[in-house]
């Protein structure tokens, strides 16, 4: 039916509705190029396993495809709207395909698949929902769901001949059990557990998006920072970040930007960034922000302690200066409400 110059689109998180997806569409002979997508919150561990994964699965090409201020201007004003909290999952989702579909132009791909089962999430995969996605996206009629196929439109490469629809599942509901039955008849082992899904969906990180949205506006350095340690909004402004423990404290460093202030107690204690981003962070700020380092060491009940604090540069890092802190008492009311 096919002939291996035929090529497929399909979006890759890892997951195990995209691992038969995947498998599904290479098992019909198309050269695939799995598409993976990391938000800017998201570090890139991980990404080599799952490039090994598609490859593993029969995709002969993968692609990470990582959005940054396309995607802080979705977030800022989704043109559909929030989920239960920060997860504007038709407007990420339609982002999302339209590169895909940009990508299925460049190198002459037939159609773009996803792992889309009719149904399983309530936002995204309502059958409404799904028509929306293909149409805003750009793919009418040639953005194929293999685990749901049989019950929807046949798509074009169905109704042309690239791909067989008798081949492809008719998978409806949030129950998990018709994947995994396939899993273990395609011989697939060791897929991930389903999981929450979206940092996006959760409360806390929800609320931390919408304080960095009404405070800063949305910037990539500012979600970054987002996933890391315990967050404060000072007096004047400026954003502290605490880590939690050792690697809290590493991630902190690793997705602190230039101009952040890095302090650190040099005992036990956690990383702090500071960040002012309208110019200088305000001195009563850094004197606050030294004093929760302090607080927030090991071990309690020392007067002072000596905070280092450094300027990261993008052409070195930049000794500041060492405060003498007196710790804060982290179980006060007041610092307590400055927490986001």
């Amino acid at each position: 039916m096919t002939k291996k110059t035929d090529r497929a689109v399909g979006l890759f998180s890892g997951g195990l509705d995209s691992i038969l997806a995947l498998r599904l569409v290479a098992d019909q002979g198309l050269a695939v190029t799995a598409l993976h997508m990391r938000l800017p919150f998201e570090e890139d561990a991980g990404v080599e396993e799952r490039e090994a994964l598609a490859r593993e699965l029969g995709a002969d090409e993968f692609l990470l495809f990582r959005p940054g201020e396309e995607f802080c201007r979705m977030l800022e004003n989704p043109r559909h709207g929030y989920g239960k909290n920060a997860n504007p999952c038709l407007d990420c989702k339609i982002m999302l395909l339209k590169r895909a579909g940009e990508l299925m132009g460049k190198i002459g791909a037939a159609f773009v698949f996803t792992g889309e089962v009719l149904g399983e999430r309530p936002m995204s995969q309502r059958r409404q929902a799904m028509d929306l996605l293909e149409r805003e996206s750009g793919l009418t009629g040639r953005l194929l769901r293999p685990l749901s196929a049989k019950i929807l439109p046949p798509t074009n490469p169905e109704s042309e001949g690239i791909v067989d629809r008798e081949k492809f599942k008719d998978f409806r509901g949030r129950g998990r059990k018709p994947q995994m039955a396939l899993a273990a008849e395609l011989g697939i082992t060791g897929y991930p557990s389903p999981a929450g899904g979206c940092l996006l969906t959760e409360p806390v990180f929800g609320r931390r998006v919408f304080e960095l949205l009404e405070r800063e506006g949305c910037t990539v350095e500012g979600l970054r920072l987002l996933p890391h340690g315990r967050h404060f909004r000072l007096p004047g402004g400026s954003k502290l970040a605490l880590g939690r423990d050792s690697d809290d404290n590493d991630a902190l460093v690793r997705v602190a930007a230039p101009g952040d202030l890095l302090l650190d107690a040099r005992v036990s204690s956690p990383v702090g960034v500071l960040r002012h981003t309208t110019g200088e962070v305000p001195p009563e700020d850094l004197a606050l922000a030294a004093s929760l380092v302090a607080g927030y060491a090991k071990p309690q009940g020392t007067p002072t302690l000596m905070v280092h604090i450094v300027r990261l540069a993008a052409s070195g890092d930049e000794f500041l200066a060492e405060i003498e802190a007196a710790p804060a008492d982290r179980f006060d009311p007041a610092l307590r409400r400055l927490m986001v």
